[in-house]
């Protein structure tokens, strides 16, 4: 299950990203990207996130997640289009000199901090 390496990355990332003056902080919410091809269970993914987070200021953190579709772009036509089969030929000049440029990637796009004076 690979969604246990992704969960302690993302939450490498997270504890890096918050400010080390802040006493007693608590994430709410990551806000995260995830390409369909990039093979996440997202069910998994969050199981992983609470064990890895327990006890740390990422404990009962919600993942947000915006699935991102597969997009390509023909190298021929400079056509770009989102794609839903495995067939990646290029819709506009039927060639298949095509590069994929969106649908692998998982990031985070924004982590969200409880306020201090809550």
């Amino acid at each position: 299950m690979h969604e246990m390496g992704i969960a302690e990355e993302l939450f490498k990332i997270a504890m890096d990203a918050i400010p080390e003056d802040m006493t007693d902080p608590k994430v709410e919410i990551l806000n995260l990207r995830i390409g369909k091809l990039a093979s996440v269970v997202e069910h998994s993914l969050t199981f992983c996130f609470e064990i890895i987070t327990k006890d740390t200021p990422l404990e009962n953190a919600r993942l947000v997640i915006e699935s991102v579709p597969v997009k390509i772009h023909c190298k021929v036509c400079h056509q770009e289009w989102e794609v839903d089969s495995p067939m990646f030929k290029c819709p506009n000049c039927e060639q298949g000199e095509v590069e994929m440029i969106a649908g692998r990637e998982i990031e985070i796009t924004s982590i969200e901090l409880a306020d201090e004076k809550a």
